[in-house]
């Protein structure tokens, strides 16, 4: 009996129905299509991977199917890893071509992609692999890249007519298989505090930034309380592919277009968009920073692992205000602004002195909009593993003042400091004994000491990196990394 024949469309980053290459090509191909994700095992086990970022997902599918439903089009969602899937799948139907688009991921996802690719050839499946966001594969250097980027994001988005596409009517036994067992509730039951995932609440987030919120984009970026409001808030929509750059990048051009006054402010934000590419394109180019240094000779460098210390850090309690502001606020809610992002990396790596790697893990299961290619490059830019850039350490002292100079931000998010007026919170060890008993607030037991003094810990740090600057191979590297890694325009100082 004569299998039935198919094609499939993998979803995987690319959480939406518009701008879409893999949908539009599978439109065109004209045979009946299984429109497929898989939740794989593996992956939500991997130490990056945290409950919210797969919230996240299953909200985003649940909106997908929202759109497909009115198209009798059906998504099967598999709790299984994909080489399996695809296994199954093949055993019952003749897959002609899977449709999907590149991914720039974890090393978890290259080994399962090469795995695909494996079983595809074997039994004789094309498999196209679309460009996404203006990330190329297989480059050797960047000259060119900016100008490639800024013409795939002038180029026409991939319209998808959904009438067109036909769906392939599997059997109930084998949809059931494929599917595996339930996802843990975990995974389904939404969480207040979170931004909730889907193509129309990205639009909406969208709407409000371009119509409201745009105007003082620039002025509160580095904000960590007016940030939350005044920022874009759209980067787990693209993290998960919700929205396209591109679609974003031709609605900022467009709203620019009309409101002059919104020029300035969307013209910077569309700057961090191609930063955003620029860090993935390096990822995607040198994915062994998930792993170790981008310079390799900064290895030399020997850091003392302090179990209590990282800890403290982790769960915010350092004893510095502000950074345990910051991790509280990113652990409840998964946002945190760039700045203040680049602040908690900086206090790990150089005042606390702590290996970069068990903080980017960390770090990586409390960002909801975790993305890999922006995720590492960053972390290892902000600790100094790259060593082609400024050597950065935030005085978390000094973006206290700076960037919460009331302290409301800091008095949300560490209760303890919530009566320490705002001339002594962003210091409260210089608190007297009488003003802690009247305040509320005594140090090392309603709130911690500092850990390290940071002015010692920062000034050992800048002396240890600038006698590793003169190192040879260090400079051998940075040559290397500049020459085949760095974008030829200037960057911003951050990113959204």
């Amino acid at each position: 009996m004569a299998r039935p024949v198919c094609n499939v469309v993998w979803f995987k980053r690319d959480l939406r129905g518009r701008d879409h290459a893999p949908l539009r090509a599978a439109a065109e191909a004209g045979l009946p299509v299984v429109l497929l994700f898989t939740f794989e095992p593996s992956y939500l086990a991997c130490p990056e991977s945290d409950p919210r970022h797969w919230r996240f997902v299953w909200q985003s599918l649940a909106d997908l199917r929202q759109t497909l439903a009115p198209f009798g089009l059906p998504l099967l969602a598999c709790h299984a890893e994909a080489p399996a899937v695809f296994d199954q799948l093949l055993a019952e139907v003749e897959v002609k071509t899977v449709f999907s688009y590149q991914e720039t991921n974890l090393a978890l996802t290259f080994a399962r992609d090469r795995a695909v690719a494996h079983l595809l050839r074997q039994r004789g499946v094309a498999w196209r692999e679309f460009q996404q966001n203006g990330v190329l594969r297989g480059l050797r250097h960047r000259q060119g890249w900016p100008q490639a980027w800024a013409h795939y994001m002038a180029a026409p988005p991939d319209h998808v007519d959904l009438a067109r596409l036909r769906p392939l009517a599997l059997p109930p036994e084998l949809t059931a298989r494929l599917a595996g067992p339930p996802l843990p509730a975990v995974y389904t039951t939404a969480l207040p505090g979170f931004q909730p995932g889907g193509e129309r609440y990205a639009w909406r987030y969208w709407h409000s930034f371009s119509q409201e919120r745009a105007a003082h984009y620039s002025r509160h970026l580095s904000k960590p309380e007016a940030s939350r409001r005044s920022c874009s808030r759209l980067s787990p929509y693209l993290a998960f592919g919700n929205l396209s750059v591109r679609q974003v990048v031709q609605a900022a051009r467009q709203i620019a277009d009309a409101q002059p006054q919104l020029a300035r402010p969307l013209a910077n934000f569309e700057a961090r968009l191609l930063w955003h590419c620029h860090y993935i394109q390096k990822f995607e180019m040198d994915c062994r920073m998930e792993h170790r240094p981008i310079n390799r000779a900064h290895a030399k460098v020997e850091k003392e692992w302090k179990e209590d210390w990282f800890q403290a850090w982790a769960t915010g309690l350092t004893g510095y205000p502000l950074v345990d502001a910051c991790m509280r606020c990113v652990v409840a809610t998964g946002y945190l602004n760039f700045r203040m992002r680049a602040m908690l990396v900086s206090f790990l790596s150089h005042v606390l002195w702590q290996p970069w790697q068990p903080g980017a893990v960390h770090l990586a299961r409390q960002f909801l909009d975790f993305e890999p290619g922006i995720h590492y490059p960053q972390f290892q830019m902000q600790t100094y593993a790259v060593g082609a850039h400024f050597l950065r350490i935030y005085d978390p002292v000094k973006q206290s003042h700076d960037h919460d100079p009331a302290g409301h931000f800091i008095k949300q998010w560490v209760p303890e400091l919530a009566q320490v007026p705002a001339s002594l919170i962003h210091e409260p060890w210089r608190l007297s004994a009488l003003e802690q008993s009247f305040y509320h607030c005594r140090l090392g037991i309603d709130y911690p000491r500092p850990l390290t003094d940071y002015v010692q810990a920062a000034a050992r740090a800048r002396q240890i990196q600038k006698q590793l600057d003169q190192d040879p191979e260090v400079q051998a590297e940075n040559l290397r990394i500049v020459r085949r890694l760095s974008n030829p325009l200037p960057a911003p100082e951050v990113a959204e």
